[in-house]
C-alpha cells in the first residue's frame, strides 16, 4: 500500500490592522499571495469587505478627535514619524523580503526602495512642526486677521503592487504630519510589506486608529473607502482608469483627491548627448522594475544622426540578460509582479507586431521555468499613432522613435494623453533649458533619470494625475487653511 503524498504546509497567514489591532476580515476569507517567480501560492491576507472598510473609518475618525492624537503638539507628531523611521530602517531586509515575494521585483531593488522609506519619513517629520499661518493685512480698521493650517480627517490612501512601502510613505509622511489620520487600503498583489510595516506602527507609539489596514480587492474595499462620507480625501497610486473612477466617485462626495496614474514617458536622445550615460540612462528607465513604474521611460525618441550608434550600443547592452530567481542576488531579470500584467505585456508585444513595428530584441517569456518572466523588448520603426506608444504597457517594452529636429522631438514627446515625467539628453544647456520647458511633464531630467527626493513635488499633468506628492506641496494637500477675524476696536 503506497504512503499518501505528504500536505503541503500551511500558507503563512497575515492579518488587516484595524483600531490598533491585528484581525481578520469580517468575511472570514482569504486571499492567496502567489509568488512571482513560482506563480505558487506561500501566503494569504484577509479578504477584506465594506464592513472592514466601514470599521477601520470609524477607527480614524475616533482617533481624529482623541486628544491622544488630536492635542500632541506638532513636534510631537514629527517624534512618532521619526521613531517609525528608525524601526523601519533597522528592518529593510524582512519587508523587502516580503516585497519581493509579493510581487516578484529583484531583492536588490525592493531593499534600495525601501532603504528610502526613512529618509521619507523623516523629511516630513521635520516639516510637522513647521506648517505656519499668516497675518493678513485687511483693509479695515481695528481688526486682526491671521490663518491657520489645519488637518483635513480621515485620509484613504490606496497603493500599488510596485513599491508599496516607498509609495506608501510618499502618503503616510505627510498625511500624519498634517495631523490626519489614515485608512491604507494596499494592492490585493502586494499587501504583506504593508500588514508588516503596521507592527512598526504599533511599535513606535502611535495611538490606537492613527493608522489602518485593510486588505482586500478594490471593488470590495477601495470601494467602500472612497464612499464613505467620513473620510475626507483619497490619495490614490494606480492606473490612469481606476483613477478617473476615483475621482468620480469622490467629486460626487465633493472629496479632495490626489492622483498619481499612468505615464508613457519620452526619453528624448539628440546627437550631441552624452552616449555611453545616455545608454545607461534609458536603461534604467525602462528595465528597471522591468518597466513597472509610472515614470518608466517606455518611449526612445531618437535623433537620426545618432540613431545606429546608439541602437548599437543600447542593444549590446540589453541583451542578453538571463533569467532569474528574484531573491537571488544574481539575478539580472526578475519577473513581472503578477498573472495579468504578464498577459498584459504580451499582448501589447503582440499588439505592436501587428501594427508593423520591428521588434529587434526580446519577446519572448521563460519557457525552462515557471513564473511571469518576460524578456526585455524593444521595437523599432515605431509610429506616434501606434498602441504602444500611446498606451501604458507597464512591462520592460521600449518603443523606438525617430526624430529630425527639435521641434519634432517635443512634438512627439507630447503627442500622448500622459504627462508624467521625461528624460532629455544633450549637452547643450540652452537646448536643454528650452525643451524641458516646452515638454508637458511633471517632472523632466536632464542627463540623469528616475532621481527623486522627498523635498521635490512628483506629479503629472494632464491624464497622469491630479495634484502633487513630496515636498511642502504635499504637505498642503492635506491640509485646509482657515480665515480668522478678530476685531481689537471697541
Amino acid at each position: 500500500m503506497s504512503k499518501p503524498a505528504p500536505s503541503a504546509p500551511p500558507l503563512k497567514r497575515f492579518l488587516q490592522f484595524i483600531d490598533g489591532a491585528f484581525v481578520e476580515s469580517d468575511s472570514g476569507g482569504w486571499h492567496p499571495c502567489i509568488y512571482p517567480g513560482t506563480a505558487q501560492a506561500w501566503a494569504e491576507i484577509p479578504r477584506g469587505n465594506a464592513r472592514d472598510a466601514v470599521a477601520a473609518v470609524a477607527a480614524a475618525k475616533r482617533a481624529f478627535a482623541d486628544p491622544a492624537w488630536s492635542k500632541l503638539t506638532a513636534t510631537q507628531r514629527g517624534r512618532l514619524l521619526y521613531a517609525l523611521a528608525d524601526l523601519t530602517a533597522a528592518n529593510v531586509a524582512t519587508l523587502a523580503e516580503l516585497e519581493t515575494r509579493d510581487n516578484g521585483k529583484r531583492y536588490a531593488e525592493s531593499a534600495g526602495a525601501i532603504g528610502l522609506v526613512p529618509s521619507w519619513l523623516r523629511y516630513f517629520a521635520g516639516l510637522a512642526d513647521k506648517v505656519g499661518g499668516s497675518v493678513i493685512p485687511v483693509d479695515k480698521p481695528n481688526v486682526l486677521n491671521f490663518t491657520r493650517s489645519e488637518p483635513l480627517g480621515v485620509v484613504a490612501a490606496i497603493i500599488p503592487w510596485n513599491s508599496p512601502l516607498w509609495l506608501l510613505a510618499w502618503k503616510l509622511g505627510p498625511a500624519l504630519a498634517a495631523g490626519n489620520t489614515i485608512v491604507i487600503k494596499p494592492s490585493e498583489y502586494a499587501s504583506t510589506s504593508t500588514l508588516e510595516f503596521a507592527r512598526l506602527v504599533e511599535q513606535a507609539g502611535f495611538p490606537k486608529g492613527v493608522v489602518n489596514v485593510v486588505t482586500g480587492v478594490g471593488p470590495e474595499v477601495g470601494q467602500a473607502l472612497v464612499d464613505d462620507p467620513d473620510v475626507a480625501m483619497v490619495s490614490f497610486t494606480g492606473s490612469e482608469a481606476v483613477g478617473r473612477r476615483v475621482a468620480e466617485a469622490a467629486g460626487a462626495k465633493l472629496k479632495r483627491v490626489v492622483l498619481e496614474l499612468g505615464g508613457k514617458s519620452p526619453q528624448i536622445v539628440f546627437d550631441d548627448a552624452p552616449l555611453e550615460e545616455a545608454v545607461s540612462g534609458v536603461m534604467l528607465g525602462i528595465f528597471t522594475s522591468n518597466g513597472q513604474s509610472c515614470v518608466a521611460g517606455s518611449r526612445l525618441l531618437l535623433q537620426s544622426s545618432v540613431y545606429d550608434r546608439f541602437m548599437a550600443a543600447f542593444l549590446e547592452k540589453a541583451g542578453g540578460k538571463s533569467f532569474g530567481d528574484p531573491m537571488d542576488q544574481a539575478t539580472e531579470v526578475a519577473p513581472l509582479a503578477n498573472e495579468p500584467q504578464f498577459r498584459k505585456a504580451l499582448d501589447y508585444i503582440r499588439i505592436a507586431e501587428g501594427e508593423g513595428a520591428h521588434r529587434v530584441l526580446g519577446g519572448g517569456v521563460a519557457s525552462d521555468r515557471p513564473g511571469y518572466f518576460v524578456q526585455p523588448t524593444v521595437f523599432t520603426d515605431v509610429t506616434a499613432s501606434m498602441r504602444i506608444a500611446q498606451e501604458e504597457v507597464f512591462g520592460p517594452v521600449l518603443a523606438v522613435i525617430r526624430f529630425e529636429t527639435e521641434s519634432e522631438a517635443i512634438e512627439l514627446a507630447n503627442s500622448t494623453s500622459y504627462g508624467l515625467a521625461a528624460g532629455v539628453w544633450t549637452q547643450d544647456l540652452r537646448r536643454a533649458l528650452r525643451v524641458s520647458e516646452q515638454v508637458k511633464a511633471g517632472t523632466v531630467w536632464v542627463n540623469t533619470y528616475r532621481g527623486f527626493d522627498p523635498g521635490s513635488p512628483a506629479g503629472g499633468y494632464k491624464s497622469s494625475g491630479i495634484g502633487r506628492e513630496n515636498g511642502h506641496d504635499a504637505l498642503n494637500d492635506y491640509l485646509q487653511t482657515k480665515s480668522v477675524w478678530i476685531s481689537t476696536g471697541q
